[in-house]
């Protein structure tokens, strides 16, 4: 029996808790070495925050098999906030009074984050987010501690109203998530689609939570737009283009950087989904890429690494590992010192798995612009665009 998805990632995630807390104290008994803490906020109930989860334990053993923390152990300590900023705050919290906690990995949840924000500077506990939403990373003046990693809505909508012009398209229809980093997509593509001199026939939000759009998508449809802009989650993205592929519409589909998913798309929606373009980094596509580059064949390496644990690629994962990368490099020259670390990560730049990450004092959303290309849905899989 096949469980629902995100039975599934509950599953996985809490079985990874058990298994980042066994595997890494048995190792570091084992070794003599000085336990550094990771802690992360993530919620069992989230596809994202299990493919983080796998992503931040693979990479941690990656860490500690590499030698390069010396007499360090890092230690992955996951906490489950249910998606629920309350949650999500008292976990947090608990991190930050452990003095053994070096740096917190916070999940998918935006609001969780941003209603921690105060918390994790009083707390003086460097963290990480992978929440997409803007707020999580600024003002920087009340964001000292926290930094953000992924995609931002800025850039993705860039990228997506340049393609929107290369395309000729004159009219689109937006749907987007009820949520803040919906909210903040949906005000960057109005504003860029408006100096594109981009029609907006309609634009409308739906809940997060919502398992049936058929209704929103066919009244935005029905406007007839030359193209459907789909700015949610992955699930939702997938079934706005089925919801849409059901309602006749013969225009193009196009999803932000949040619609990632899975390396294969569900096998129900692979016809309804073909040739949508998606704004995303190259690794979901990394099969089309050649490795020109160090950065490019560490890449593939982790792609590889993660498909072989796991059976198949999430885009999250990159991520988190690059998350773990960022403290493990921190505590490498800072110890366990928090106040180094966090002064560290702040000037941090690398080429990442995710792509290219500069990290200043004025900017704690670290990738890069040119880490995100177009990629486009080719039988159930996703491909370079060009």
């Amino acid at each position: 029996m096949r469980l629902p998805r995100r039975l599934t990632a509950s599953v996985a995630a809490s079985a990874l808790v058990v298994t980042a807390l066994a595997a890494c104290d048995s190792d570091s008994e084992a070794s003599g070495k000085t336990d550094v803490v990771i802690g992360a906020d993530l919620a069992s109930g989230s596809a994202v925050d299990a493919a983080y989860a796998r992503a931040l334990q693979l990479r941690v053993e990656q860490v500690n098999a590499s030698g390069q923390l010396g007499d360090y152990n890092l230690v992955l300590r996951i906490q489950d906030n249910r998606s629920d900023p309350t949650s999500s705050l008292r976990n947090i919290s608990t991190l930050g009074d452990d003095p053994s906690v070096a740096a917190v990995v916070a999940g998918s949840c935006s609001e969780c984050a941003v209603a921690a924000a105060k918390t994790i500077n009083d707390k003086r506990v460097p963290t990480i987010a992978l929440a997409p939403a803007e707020e999580v990373s600024t003002p920087v003046e009340s964001r000292r501690y926290l930094f953000k990693l992924g995609p931002n809505a800025a850039d993705s909508a860039a990228a997506l109203t340049s393609e929107l012009v290369r395309t000729n398209t004159k009219s689109v229809a937006l749907l987007y998530s009820d949520d803040l980093y919906g909210k903040g997509g949906r005000s960057h593509m109005v504003k860029n689609l408006a100096k594109a001199g981009i029609e907006v026939t309609n634009q409308l939000p739906v809940k997060p939570t919502a398992t049936d759009v058929t209704q929103t998508v066919g009244t935005l449809t029905d406007t007839e737009p030359d193209a459907l802009v789909v700015w949610t989650g992955a699930d939702q993205a997938t079934l706005a283009a089925t919801s849409a592929k059901v309602a006749k519409y013969k225009g193009r589909v196009y999803f932000d950087a949040a619609a990632a998913g899975d390396l294969f798309l569900p096998r129900e929606a692979a016809a309804a989904t073909n040739n949508t373009t998606m704004v995303f980094t190259q690794i979901l596509a990394i099969d089309d890429v050649i490795a020109t580059t160090p950065a490019k064949a560490a890449r593939k390496q982790w792609f590889r690494d993660y498909t072989s644990r796991y059976g198949s690629y999430s885009g999250a994962a990159s991520f988190g590992a690059d998350a773990v990368s960022l403290i493990a490099d921190a505590v490498a020259k800072a110890g366990t010192n928090r106040q180094r670390i966090r002064d560290i990560l702040e000037t941090s730049q690398t080429d990442g798995l995710s792509g290219p990450i500069r990290l200043t004092p004025d900017n704690h959303s670290g990738l890069m612009p040119q880490a995100l290309t177009l990629l486009v849905a080719r039988s159930g899989r996703w491909r370079l665009l060009s």
